[in-house]
């Protein structure tokens, strides 16, 4: 099964993935250089993810993709206080739920925080995460507790510098991530069988 991993960051989704050939983006050198010492036998793109999306979705059986949420989250309500400044929420994340939606022909998992306002495409939720899918996540009850905290470093360099708890703190729980490659490898699964009863 071919999985592309979009905004790969530290790879938390991708942890428990077994038996599955994994491709990831990450545009930050130093965290794909993490991303890379954690998971040596996947393939690593440095690039922008959201452009290798439109270029690429057709070769994989099952995308991940997990935009940047900070435009979306509910810091908002503090952090444009504390910064003087409010922001547009980042609205690539819609594109891709769009785009998928109408051209992806294998399984995709599009993941983001729960937003500061209603999403304007109806998501799932699970824990602390909204995932929009072409096809039925099942509920779980998030574990808490499983994403690390560690002592303030930075990663990367200049205005792409991370805070390396924060990088940690965003990485998406790894059980969130097995539950939703596991359903969709079942629906990939089964669909297979029954093509090939057809003939």
């Amino acid at each position: 099964m071919k999985v592309l991993n979009l905004y790969a960051g530290i790879g938390g989704n991708r942890k428990l993935w077994e038996d599955v050939e994994v491709t990831s983006v990450e545009y930050e050198p130093k965290i794909a250089a993490q991303y890379k010492e954690l998971y040596p036998n996947d393939n690593l793109i440095v690039a922008d993810a959201h452009e290798y999306l439109l270029d690429h979705y057709r070769e994989f059986d099952f995308i991940w993709s997990s935009p940047p949420c900070q435009t979306h989250s509910k810091t908002n309500y503090f952090t444009n206080e504390i910064r003087k400044r409010s922001r547009y929420p980042d609205m690539s994340l819609y594109q891709q739920i769009i785009f998928l939606n109408q051209f992806c022909k294998g399984k995709f998992c599009v993941e983001n925080v729960i937003g500061y306002y209603e999403p304007l495409i109806k998501p799932t939720k699970i824990g602390r995460h909204y995932l929009w899918s072409n096809f039925n996540i099942q509920l779980i009850e998030q574990p808490k507790g499983d994403v690390g905290t560690m002592m303030k470093q930075y990663v990367g360099t200049g205005k792409h510098a991370h805070d390396k708890k924060l990088v940690d703190r965003n990485a998406v729980n790894s059980d969130l991530g097995l539950h939703v490659l596991n359903t969709a490898r079942g629906i990939i699964t089964q669909n297979k069988v029954e093509q090939s009863k057809l003939f």
